[in-house]
């Protein structure tokens, strides 16, 4: 596939790289011409120098035969106006920009553009080695009101199925790990000993799902219920 990287700082240039050692063919936009230097000598793309969202350089670049585009720029702005140009000019599918804004990331992102938060990925992994006592995230979407998190399976949780865990529209068990195997059928299994859950939450449910991993209020209640 053809890939159009806008911006050649170091993200863009270690995208560029990337994606033409797996063989797809890439063209880097950046107004600075000695940004082109973050390429490695080898690279074999095309260099375009001009700006994301004028129409002649994203044409120059491949725009028109694109099957994707990043836009990586140190701008917000120049990144959203990117992604609209090649999404709504060019028929490009996969779009993505770049935001530092945690707040427009999220307002974008509800408007249908694809964003990466940077801000708010950073956060979360500075704070996931400040406190490794503490059960972190692993993953977040950009509204930051989903999280993927890691729970040691507890003794209340020993025993019975892992399908019960669940709290619909709020907590789900993704996956497993037991004795060292990731396993997809969480749901299906018995919970034992030395079991890791992989939890999809919202984040205003995060309360719950301790409680729930501590087999307190609902979980102990579903119980009763059948």
């Amino acid at each position: 596939m053809h890939v159009v990287v806008v911006g050649c700082g170091r993200v863009g240039a270690g995208l560029a790289a990337s994606l033409t050692r797996e063989g797809h063919t890439v063209a880097v936009i950046d107004r600075n011409p000695r940004a082109f230097r973050r390429l490695p000598d080898d690279w074999t793309g095309e260099r375009v120098e001009g700006s994301g969202f004028d129409r002649e350089d994203l044409e120059r670049a491949g725009a028109r035969r694109a099957d994707a585009l990043a836009a990586v720029t140190s701008g917000d702005n120049t990144n959203i106006l990117t992604v609209r140009i090649a999404r709504e000019t060019y028929g490009i599918a996969n779009v993505v920009a770049r935001i530092y804004d945690p707040r427009r990331a999220e307002i974008y992102q509800r408007l249908g553009i694809p964003t990466v938060a940077t801000v708010t990925w950073t956060i979360d992994q500075v704070r996931r080695r400040l406190l490794p006592e503490v059960v972190a995230r692993e993953w977040a979407d950009v509204t930051g009101k989903l999280v993927l998190v890691e729970r040691p399976l507890t003794e209340a949780w020993a025993g019975r199925r892992l399908g019960d865990f669940d709290v619909p529209g709020r907590i789900s068990v993704v996956a497993v790990d037991r004795a060292g195997q990731p396993r997809l059928d969480a749901r299906e299994l018995i919970g034992q000993e030395g079991d890791r859950l992989h939890v999809a939450v919202v984040t205003e449910a995060l309360d719950e799902l301790d409680r729930r991993c501590a087999g307190e209020l609902s979980a102990i209640e579903g119980d009763g219920a059948r």
